[in-house]
């Protein structure tokens, strides 16, 4: 293959068969389970990486369902988003994401830069509750629990809600193992349709894991959960601070 050849064709590795197609990407039904809790204030300023700071100790523990999603088929994703704030506007910091399928892993690591990780999450309805859980392995490390559409929510203030920006904190290493991006990128979600949305009593449980460390942003109280069906798209992303050129 003729160097112009390697240039022409090159979008993602392999070369000769990508383990994604390029994007957009977009998500049809997409379904969130979304847990909004109580931590603690020392184990946020931890791990949230400046410039972006919290005004409160809160974070997002998310279950979401994708069932058809342009380029990467069926699969379901969980983790934790830290409510936080850039140049004074709010967004969310995703801090942790585990998916069950190869396709979205290396696409949102590679092109974002989202800290996702192969683990088996689900989220279904059991009777009258919405139940989602993450196991890593074998091993269970969450359980979210909601009252099945106790109460509709108004779909024009969950919409804006899901516009705010999200930030994420690209890495990826030189052939020597030192960084050669990182970068803090923003992304957002667009053209979306929200078709319904809820809220419930809700439950959070989570679990010590070594490789899975979803509590160590512990939870002291959960404040309120919300259930969502949107069609969305994934915007593409834009880095914000490149903390190489410091």
């Amino acid at each position: 293959m003729k160097i112009a050849d390697v240039r022409s064709r090159a979008f993602a590795m392999p070369l000769t068969s990508p383990s994604f197609p390029p994007g957009p990407y977009r998500f049809v039904n997409r379904e969130y389970l979304i847990i909004t809790y109580r931590t603690d204030p020392d184990a946020l300023r931890a791990v949230v990486p400046e410039p972006l700071t919290f005004t409160e100790p809160l974070v997002k523990y998310e279950f979401i369902r994708m069932p058809d999603s342009t380029g990467f088929g069926d699969y379901t994703e969980s983790g934790q988003v830290i409510p936080v704030q850039f140049e004074g506007k709010p967004g969310g910091y995703v801090h942790s994401m585990y998916l069950n399928d190869e396709g979205p892993i290396a696409g949102g690591r590679e092109i974002w830069g989202f800290p996702k990780k192969l683990g088996e999450p689900s989220l279904r309805t059991d009777k009258d509750t919405l139940l989602g859980t993450l196991d890593y392995g074998s091993v269970r490390v969450a359980v979210g629990t909601m009252g099945f559409k106790f109460q509709s929510l108004g779909v024009a203030g969950v919409k804006t809600a899901l516009q705010e920006p999200n930030y994420l904190l690209k890495i990826i290493p030189h052939v020597d193992c030192m960084p050669r991006i990182c970068e803090l990128v923003r992304y957002r979600l667009e053209d979306i349709t929200v078709k319904g949305a809820w809220t419930g009593p809700a439950g959070l449980e989570l679990f010590d894991h070594a490789l899975a460390p979803v509590a160590e942003l512990p939870v002291r109280e959960v404040i309120s959960a919300t259930h969502i069906l949107a069609d969305i798209t994934l915007g593409l992303g834009e880095v914000v601070h490149d903390y190489l050129k410091e």
